[in-house]
């Protein structure tokens, strides 16, 4: 009797291929765009000055990436001094947070302590922490990186220390009676055998820390960022220029997160937690 063995490198029943959610989503940005210049350009419902259509929104970033004029070209600037600091707060975050994580999980005492300590600070929104930062570092770029790395760190320490909890137990025993001990156990067996857990916790911790760094760079004045031109453009009531920039952050955050997921898909899949499709 022959036993038929799942194909492995095909994709459930019923799994959209990837092309496919990809045309789904550009269909749905379409009717997005179409509704918004129907009700903005066509009906006007709203006056522009309240709210700007595609064309105007469009203008917007077109000056401010790549205008020639006094004025121009300011979002391009402010792209780059975000991602320096946002990078830098980041890489800080996933550091720090990798270490007490590894700590954590290896000693139960800390993770009782502060890892229930980080899951109650968690839930704190990011902007609570601004004020604490400005008092205690002052109005400028260091309270920024500060909430930034804060934000980062929480989720990269408990995925971290929860990751290394979750290996299966037979791992565990696998590596012992190799003989892997201690330390040993833990770089050798169950830091590899947590890598896809960890890429998600990685992922969570650079969308809590693009979050928290425009809502702290809406408080430094004259600082080339994406928050200092929402700044501006509330200050001048240009309701274009903040639509603007808040469609810049969502495209450049969802970027970064479509390359890690890239990356978590890829690493689950040489892991056998996924099939390709």
């Amino acid at each position: 009797m022959t036993t038929l063995s799942p194909n492995l490198t095909q994709p459930a029943p019923g799994t959209p291929s990837r092309w496919k959610v990809l045309s789904w989503q550009l269909l749905g940005l379409a009717l997005i765009l179409a509704a918004w210049w129907l009700v903005t350009d066509v009906l006007k419902l709203y006056p522009g000055y309240v709210f700007p259509g595609p064309r105007a929104v469009w203008t917007e970033i077109s000056y401010g990436l790549w205008g020639t004029g006094p004025q121009d070209g300011k979002l391009l600037g402010a792209i780059a001094g975000s991602l320096r600091r946002v990078l830098v707060g980041y890489v800080a975050a996933v550091l720090l947070g990798g270490v007490v994580g590894l700590l954590m999980g290896a000693w139960l005492p800390l993770r009782a302590t502060v890892g229930a300590y980080l899951t109650g600070l968690q839930s704190v929104p990011s902007i609570a922490f601004v004020p604490f930062a400005i008092l205690f570092f002052g109005l400028n770029e260091r309270a920024v990186l500060f909430v930034v790395i804060l934000e980062g760190f929480i989720p990269v320490a408990l995925a971290v220390s929860g990751a290394l909890l979750n290996v299966p137990p037979t791992l565990r025993i696998a590596g012992r009676t190799l003989g892997a001990r201690g330390p040993a156990l833990t770089w050798r067996v169950l830091l590899p055998a947590s890598v896809p857990n960890l890429l998600t916790g990685l992922r969570t911790a650079w969308s809590f820390a693009w979050r928290a760094l425009v809502g702290g760079e809406l408080l430094i004045a004259g600082a080339k960022s994406l928050g200092e031109q929402l700044e501006v453009g509330r200050n001048t009531a240009n309701v274009a220029l903040v639509l603007a920039t808040i469609l810049i952050i969502g495209v450049i955050g969802g970027l970064f997160d479509a390359l890690l997921r890239t990356v978590e898909a890829r690493v689950r899949r040489d892991y056998g937690l996924e099939v390709a499709q």
